[in-house]
């Protein structure tokens, strides 16, 4: 196989009392699209900061283009984290600063472009966003949308090898959602960039990904294809994958399961205490 891009090997990671990550083993290939889905307080996001190591395990490797990067130090890791572009959540604009100015700060705090050639940088990635000529609004100015694609340009405003998406659809409508969902296929393909999207957006996942990854319970319990995921049999992933509560959850709150016609509906999945058929 090919030399993976990003590699976990058995990393653990615990908040106090909490286990987050009980041995995570992953591998992500070059130009891969992977996503990683899960229930909330799952571990997605944190998997997402030991990439750039701005979390260390408690316990096993993380690797970035063959090197070990958690027993990096930090101005080792400064420089490594040029190689990667981050979406955030809500796109963390400055609200301060321009379009151009948000899409145009991390190349001026990173290279040594003169201000013609970042104007000239910050155009071209506007562009590729379908924001030609908004350099001059203030984030104030533009809908969730915008804010959203801006936000993309300055992510890979330094050409990163990989593109990190911290819950990319978040607070957006449906078509709107699916505007960003086309632009981070379309910046894949046109970058052959590495996309790790974390999300609870199933349309988005199937639409975006190589491959899904789930992390339940501090691991890795479903890793494979969007067609894969839609027949599993494993019920914490086909619950997870169909949006549908399980039967037992909704008997601790005293509640039946309703089919679309209004009558109950039978349980799907007998679990053990594991949450195994």
């Amino acid at each position: 196989m090919p030399q993976p891009l990003i590699e976990f090997r058995c990393v653990r990671k615990r908040f106090g009392r909490l286990v987050v990550l009980d041995g995570v083993d992953l591998r992500v290939l070059p130009g891969q699209s992977l996503v990683i889905i899960g229930a909330s307080g799952s571990g997605k996001s944190v998997m997402l900061k030991h990439i750039v190591g701005l979390l260390r395990p408690d316990a096993g490797e993380v690797y970035f283009d063959g090197q070990r990067i958690d027993t990096q130090p930090e101005r080792r890791l400064l420089v490594l984290r040029q190689r990667f572009g981050f979406l955030f959540q809500m796109g963390a604009l400055f609200d301060s600063l321009t379009v151009g100015e948000n899409v145009g700060f991390p190349i001026s705090e990173h290279t040594t472009k003169t201000p013609e050639q970042v104007r000239q940088v910050v155009a071209h990635k506007l562009r590729m966003v379908g924001l030609a000529g908004m350099e001059a609004k203030m984030p104030a100015e533009l809908s969730g949308g915008q804010r959203k694609r801006v936000a993309l340009a300055r992510a890979i405003a330094l050409d990163p090898e990989v593109v990190l998406y911290d819950e990319p659809t978040t607070g957006l409508d449906p078509v709107r959602a699916d505007v960003i969902n086309e632009l981070i296929v379309k910046l894949k393909r046109e970058l052959n960039i590495c996309s790790i999207v974390v999300t609870h957006d199933m349309n988005s996942a199937l639409r975006i990904a190589d491959r899904i990854a789930m992390l339940h319970e501090g691991r890795i319990i479903f890793d494979g294809t969007p067609a894969e995921i839609q027949s599993t049999t494993n019920p914490v992933v086909r619950h997870f994958v169909t949006g549908e509560a399980d039967a037992s959850e909704l008997a601790a709150l005293g509640v039946e399961k309703r089919n679309a016609a209004g009558g109950a509906m039978p349980q799907r999945w007998n679990l053990n205490a594991e949450g195994r058929p």
